[in-house]
């Protein structure tokens, strides 16, 4: 088998210390088939029983696995084997029901990712963009795995047969390589530091899962000493944009052809309102409380109200996922507001301008299916690829080409930043913002802590004024 050898040797213990020359640990050093293997230990005694246990084992002429570096009987007598790739499949359907549909695709990513480290075969092996692809779309994803084309049931054929078993990862080398891996964009780069984050979590909370199945001792990602990438989690002052800038963005969308004027009240929802993409998408007709229209004693006419406050109030957002990873095939998957329990609504103040973007939408649109106040032009859901490509068409329309290149409001999502950071920079309390916003107040300082303006001239004047004479 190709998985075992005979050639096996067992060295002398290693004894670490520190600079002080005070001993940290025992090493036990041996080789098989070429390999070296080590294996730290804090007492003495037992660095000791494991090496004569080695050499006990390779003096009987016991095989040794090429995959663990231990005798095969080891293996069998503590634990069961598992390959990799039947481990992660057993992973993603332990966590497909209770995981969202955009956390399911997180999974696959991560494990995706990791995968190429555990590969224990080259012959037949099929491209590199093939096992991606059968891995992310097929392999793990439960709801997809059994419905694999016959090319792709090939490919997951062949990584059925050829992962190292998870026992391989006992060995910090392999679980080390895997968490580079994961870690990596395909160009061997470090990845963004939400990946990177992201992905060894994830991979930690399999190998935990590994623990509990007993395919592992311990988890090996615990133990090891890797280093995370530092990460913020500011918004870029850059990207905010001004009031000015909004209402020039909000009209060159209105001018833009078929979905422009409907995707006016859409953005201007997440600038005045705070909204998150997908929490806009899915407000219904039910959700938005506009003051009634007065009527004047003079003319007759209905007018707007002096104070033309309104408000929303909503408990459920729609994240894009894609249908491949929704329960229900629906390209987004219905879910409690982020950081709030199921059934538990947020109240968001709809100040005059946003009243009157939101009372011109109802009376020329009206609502569309579902009660939706936003729809796709067939009459479906709004489609991402919609409202992201006009957003794209109002920045090169309105801003310079110095700015159409910056981080200025690039993002849809930078609306709900700039109206959050005119929030604070109005003086409304944190604890207000936040409630609005959906932060806890700690995040949101955190978050917006470079947005808010002014502080730095206030704190100026007061250290001027206590050094004054």
């Amino acid at each position: 088998m190709k998985d075992i050898t005979y050639d096996v040797r067992v060295y002398k213990t290693e004894v670490r210390k520190n600079k002080d020359g005070k001993v940290t640990s025992y090493r036990v050093l041996w080789q098989t088939a070429g390999k070296l293997w080590k294996r730290p230990f804090q007492r003495e005694a037992q660095a000791d029983t494991y090496r004569s246990s080695l050499v006990m084992a390779a003096r009987n002429g016991e095989a040794f696995s090429v995959l663990t570096g231990e005798p095969v009987s080891w293996g069998r007598a503590i634990r069961g084997e598992m390959s990799w790739y039947d481990f992660a499949c057993k992973f993603v359907d332990m966590k497909w029901k209770a995981a969202s549909a955009k956390y399911r695709q997180d999974i696959a990513r991560a494990l995706t990712a990791a995968t190429p480290a555990m590969l224990a075969g080259e012959r037949g092996r099929p491209s590199d963009l093939e096992l991606r692809t059968a891995m992310r779309r097929w392999a793990f994803n439960t709801k997809q795995r059994a419905c694999a084309p016959e090319g792709t049931a090939a490919v997951l054929g062949w990584l059925a047969e050829n992962t190292s078993p998870v026992s391989a990862l006992a060995d910090p080398e392999t679980v080390r390589s895997m968490l580079d891996m994961a870690t990596s964009r395909l160009d061997g780069k470090r990845a963004a530091a939400s990946t990177v984050l992201r992905n060894k979590t994830i991979l930690q909370n399999a190998l935990d899962y590994a623990v509990e199945l007993k395919l592992l001792e311990a988890n090996p990602i615990r133990g090891l000493k890797w280093k995370l990438p530092r990460t913020t989690h500011e918004v870029d002052r850059r990207s905010v944009v001004n009031h000015a800038q909004v209402r020039a963005l909000l009209d060159a969308v209105g001018k833009q052809p078929r979905s422009g004027p409907r995707l006016v009240a859409f953005f201007a929802v997440m600038y005045y309102a705070a909204l998150r993409p997908e929490e806009a998408v899915n407000l219904r007709g039910y959700n938005v409380t506009l003051p009634d229209l007065v009527r004047n004693a003079e003319t007759g006419e209905l007018e707007e109200p002096v104070d033309d406050w309104g408000e929303l109030h909503f408990a459920v957002a729609a994240p894009f996922a894609g249908r491949e990873w929704t329960d229900d095939g629906m390209p987004r998957e219905e879910r409690s507001l982020k950081h709030r329990p199921d059934g538990h609504a947020r109240v968001v103040p709809c100040p005059p301008a946003l009243t009157r973007i939101l009372r011109a939408h109802i009376a020329t649109f009206g609502t569309g299916p579902d009660g939706r106040l936003f729809w796709g032009e067939q009459g479906g859901e709004l489609p991402n690829i919609t409202y992201m490509r006009a957003w794209k068409k109002a920045r090169k329309a309105v801003f310079t080409e110095q700015e159409y290149v910056s981080p200025l409001a690039k993002r849809v999502y930078d609306l709900r930043h700039a109206c959050v950071s005119t929030w604070l920079n109005a003086g409304v309390p944190a604890t207000q913002v936040a409630e609005w916003a959906g932060h806890s107040v700690d995040v949101l300082l955190r978050i917006y802590a470079k947005c808010i303006v002014g502080q730095d001239e206030a704190a100026k004047r007061r250290i001027s004024e206590a050094l004054e004479d």
